[in-house]
C-alpha cells in the first residue's frame, strides 16, 4: 500500500474516536448539499454512535488521524453475503483532496485480502466525481441490476426514502487473496 501524505496515520478506530468520527461524517455528508441528490434532513444526519461503537468492537472501523491523534475521516466495512461491505467512507472536507479516501478504500481492500474474502461491494452515486468514477480509478466495478444480491434490494430500499436511488449503483472490487494464505500455508 503506498504510504499516507505526511501527517497523517491510519489504524484501526477506537470507542474513544466515536465523537471526531461523527464530525468527520456530517462535514463529508455537506459535501452532498449542492447536489440535491440527498434529502438535507437526510444530510444532518450520521452513522449513529451505538452503530460506530459495535463495529467499532468488531474491529470494522478503519481510521485516518493527524499526527496529534485526531481523526478526521474513517471506513466501516460489515460482512455481507461472501464479501465486505464498505457501509460508510467519510473524509471531513477540511482534509479532503490529500488521497486519504483513497487510502482508506485502499485498507479496506487489504482488509478484505487479510479475511480471506473474495471481494468488496458498496453503493454510490454513478455519476458523482468523487462516487463512483472515484471508486473506478480504485477498480471497482458497476454490478448489473440483474447480479444484485438480496442484501442489495434491502439497501436500495432504506436508501429511497432519504436519497434518489435511481443516480445510485452498487459497485464491486474483487481481491486476490494468496491460494497459499487461503489454505494456511
Amino acid at each position: 500500500m503506498p504510504d499516507l501524505p505526511p501527517g497523517f496515520l491510519m489504524d484501526l478506530a477506537t470507542p474513544e474516536d466515536i465523537p471526531a468520527l461523527i464530525w468527520a461524517d456530517l462535514g463529508a455528508n455537506a459535501l452532498f448539499a449542492p447536489t440535491g441528490l440527498i434529502q438535507p434532513e437526510a444530510l444532518e444526519q450520521h452513522v449513529p454512535e451505538t452503530v460506530l461503537a459495535e463495529e467499532i468492537h468488531h474491529k470494522n472501523v478503519i481510521v485516518i488521524r493527524r499526527e496529534d491523534q485526531s481523526p478526521v475521516g474513517f471506513a466501516m466495512v460489515t460482512r455481507r453475503h461472501q464479501g465486505l461491505y464498505l457501509d460508510q467512507l467519510s473524509v471531513h472536507p477540511d482534509y479532503g483532496r490529500r488521497g486519504l479516501g483513497r487510502h482508506l478504500v485502499l485498507r479496506v481492500v487489504h482488509e478484505t485480502e487479510a479475511r480471506h474474502l473474495p471481494h468488496v461491494t458498496l453503493s454510490t452515486f454513478r455519476d458523482l466525481p468523487w462516487n463512483g468514477p472515484f471508486y473506478a480509478s480504485l477498480g471497482f466495478v458497476e454490478i448489473n441490476r440483474k447480479r444484485y444480491e438480496p442484501f442489495m434490494f434491502a439497501i436500495e430500499d432504506a436508501q429511497r426514502d432519504y436519497m434518489d436511488v435511481t443516480s445510485r449503483c452498487f459497485m464491486r472490487r474483487p481481491v486476490r487473496t494468496s491460494i497459499f494464505r487461503r489454505r494456511g500455508i
